[in-house]
């Protein structure tokens, strides 16, 4: 099993968050990322502040030297694909080959309207994520492209330098069960699903091996991860901390979210977190969490809360870590007070 940090970047400042992810990498942590958003997100009046995605990830490369670094999920159409790809492959140089790339269709309409991005029906909008998933797969693999699509178009494109990797993995986010895990199963190498409890997952697991079935994949070869809301308290003097905490990060939704991918508790035998994961096929790899509210410092859930962790999750799931690597990711956000 492995564990990633997720920084929502929003509401804190650039000095907070580059602690937080020089932390990770040092902390036993195998990944971290950001979001992909302008405004506050869940949406609540615009006035919150939000640091931009891919600069945020090229911050990350710079001063980390152990772990992945990605976005869960960039908005397709916030950015040109071919200039995404340009972006992307720069991060990849920076990071010395330790980039991943996370794709989905965009949902926060706020950004949208605020920006004049058209805000196109979800149909469009995913014809746009298929075409431009296929423009980054090109751009990031071939010496030279030719691509034409409705939305997109490559003539003799090329994207130099080339990657480190001579295939960065590309990861489609979303829970769409036509379009969206239709759309992993033909050209992601892995599947990235937000928030979901144990029996959703499973079954939207079991739809995207249908749809690999139906594009002669083998199940297996996709990787999947699963956001979880982490309020997790490190020892039980801080469980009314982590409590409030994840009141003020979903307000209203707050009690609708504990049945959904929410981790709460202590980590141990009998006081085990609420864990939104059970195996499916195609071994699941990542849960992340958002946590938010003045954290004041990391949580200590670094190497030493790792094992007991892994424990948890495994217990929970009625599985070894010895059935498949998995992947843990951890979120921390910040929501304004």
């Amino acid at each position: 099993m492995q564990f990633g940090l997720h920084i929502g970047q929003q509401n804190i400042t650039m000095d907070e968050c580059r602690r937080l992810w020089r932390w990770a990498d040092t902390a036993g942590f195998d990944w971290v990322d950001v979001w992909d958003h302008f405004y506050e997100a869940p949406p609540i009046d615009g006035e919150g502040s939000c640091f931009e995605a891919t600069t945020c990830m090229a911050a990350i490369a710079c001063e980390t030297t152990n772990c992945r670094i990605g976005v869960l999920v960039l908005g397709m159409n916030y950015r040109h694909p071919a200039v995404l790809a340009n972006a992307l492959v720069t991060i990849d140089h920076l990071s010395g080959g330790r980039l991943e790339i996370g794709l989905g269709a965009g949902w926060h309409e706020m950004e949208y309207r605020a920006y004049g991005i058209p805000f196109r029906p979800i149909k469009e909008r995913m014809d746009m994520l298929e075409e431009g998933v296929q423009v980054v797969r090109l751009l990031t693999t071939q010496e030279r492209s030719n691509f034409e699509g409705k939305y997109y178009r490559l003539e003799n494109a090329a994207c130099k330098p080339r990657p480190v990797q001579a295939r960065p993995r590309i990861w489609i986010g979303g829970n769409g069960e036509k379009r969206t895990l239709r759309i992993a199963a033909r050209h992601g190498d892995g599947w990235n699903t937000p928030y979901t409890s144990p029996e959703e997952f499973k079954r939207l697991s079991g739809v995207l091996d249908m749809w690999c079935e139906k594009e002669g994949r083998d199940p297996a070869s996709i990787e999947r991860n699963v956001n979880l809301s982490f309020h997790m308290a490190a020892n039980a003097s801080g469980l009314a901390a982590a409590e409030q905490q994840y009141r003020d990060t979903w307000g209203a939704a707050a009690e609708p979210m504990r049945a959904r991918g929410v981790v709460t508790g202590l980590p141990g035998p009998g006081a085990g977190p609420r864990l939104a994961i059970r195996r499916g096929r195609g071994r699941p790899r990542q849960h992340r969490h958002s946590p938010a509210g003045g954290l004041g410092r990391p949580p200590r859930l670094g190497r030493d809360h790792h094992p007991r962790v892994r424990e948890e999750v495994s217990h929970a799931r009625g599985t070894s870590d010895h059935a498949g690597k998995r992947e843990v990711r951890d979120t921390l956000g910040n929501q304004r007070k």
